[in-house]
């Protein structure tokens, strides 16, 4: 059995992410469970696990990873930092041709490194198997309930960056005291929708169904959770069917707005194809029957489905306020707005339980395919270029973004 020397690498990006793929105690386990795989970690000050505690468990920290077969990180690793023919495991941005990585990807096929990238890691069923989805989800929908208090001057809580961890945020929690009959929207199911449920399960809400939510009136503060065929339905008012949505999307058209007009607050969890229609639209905002306040939208499409989400807010200063009335942005708690929560990187505000959850899936998920066999493809199928500096057929698709010539 060959030996295979894993290496985590410092994060590079500014400003600094805190986040790891694998806390202490999961890079011993990884040797325990892969016996042929010795793990070494980069030496950073900004992680949120310090050198000492991968120390302590027996984790060698080193300045280089040169001799490293793989190495891994979170977020894009800076092209500086990026070495020769080695395998790479990080989130590059790259699928979509973002533009601002398109020079990443060059260097990446110049170098003839391996890029295998967490977000098209995928089962045989083709579902996704590795994200931070599911704290986006937690702590968007903690976000949410925090920009609720503020704007209508209920309880203040305490910032979830500011906590020592998952435990103390929802310690925080205690303190969301809501009137009757307040009513919350939720868009999305998959790792980010379920993890904000894993928030309102801690609430004093109930749950209640998409036409009892539209029709009735109640006493205590509930929520329902909506499917798509809820808020879109077909511009000639034949049936919803899901797989004609997907394939023929431009037949469809919101009607989120009949929960505009009696919901409270909306945490949006979904996820969105630039081929489908908005959700919930200027007009929408705009009507004088809107109720909606505070938006959460954790799926931040910059200038996407909702019509309020201008811009992704930053965790220091998560709030910024939308103007229906002129499409602007301005004071959060001016008189007719809505407020906007749409932090980007919202697993970074719990760093290390964010991590955690993240190595449990990798142990899980991405480890016994990358350190044995592979018969379902998954590390291939996952993998944007390869050892040759090519891209694999997956993503030839890249080729044209790869080679643009830009100004």
């Amino acid at each position: 059995m060959n030996q295979v020397k894993l290496g985590i690498i410092r994060e590079g990006k500014v400003p600094p992410d805190k986040r790891v793929p694998l806390t202490p105690k999961q890079c011993k386990l990884v040797e325990m469970k892969f016996p042929q795989v010795k793990v070494v970690v980069q030496a950073s000050e900004v992680r949120a696990f310090k050198d000492e505690e991968y120390v302590a468990e027996g984790i060698e920290v080193v300045k280089d990873l040169s001799d490293c077969d793989i190495i891994m990180g979170v977020k894009e690793v800076n092209v500086s930092d990026l070495i020769p023919g080695k395998k790479f495991l990080f989130f590059s941005h790259t699928i979509k041709k973002q533009p601002y990585n398109r020079d990443l990807l060059r260097a990446i096929l110049e170098q003839k490194i391996q890029l295998i990238d967490y977000e098209v890691l995928k089962s045989k069923e083709n579902k996704r198997i590795i994200g931070f989805g599911r704290y986006a989800g937690i702590v968007g929908a903690y976000n949410g309930l925090l920009a609720y208090g503020e704007r209508n001057n209920l309880y203040s809580l305490k910032p979830a960056n500011q906590c020592s961890g998952r435990k103390e945020m929802e310690a925080e929690l205690h303190k969301v005291v809501l009137p009757a009959n307040t009513k919350l929207v939720l868009t999305g199911f998959g790792r980010v929708g379920y993890g904000a449920r894993e928030i309102m399960d801690l609430l004093p809400f109930t749950e209640v169904s998409p036409e009892e939510f539209l029709t009735e009136n109640f006493d205590t503060p509930v929520f329902t959770h909506l499917e798509i065929e809820d808020y879109y339905r077909r511009k000639d008012g034949k049936p919803f069917s899901k797989q004609e949505f997907y394939s023929t999307p431009e037949i469809y058209e919101s009607s989120f707005g009949r929960y505009s007009r009696v919901a409270d607050l909306y945490i949006a969890c979904h996820f969105w194809s630039n081929k489908s229609p908005f959700i919930l639209t200027a007009d929408d905002l705009k009507s004088e029957k809107n109720k909606i306040k505070v938006v959460a939208d954790v799926s931040c499409d910059i200038q996407g489905p909702i019509a309020s989400t201008m811009r992704a807010s930053k965790i220091a200063d998560p709030l910024y306020g939308y103007d229906p009335q002129t499409g602007l942005e301005c004071d959060w708690k001016q008189d007719g707005s809505i407020t906007v929560m749409a932090v980007d990187n919202l697993p970074c505000e719990l760093p290390k339980d964010a991590s955690e959850d993240f190595g449990n899936e990798l142990i899980k998920s991405v480890f016994p395919h990358l350190f044995g066999d592979d018969p379902d493809n998954i590390i291939g199928r996952g993998s944007e270029t390869d050892l040759n500096g090519n891209l694999t057929s997956y993503f030839a698709y890249l080729s044209d973004y790869v080679n643009q010539v830009t100004a």
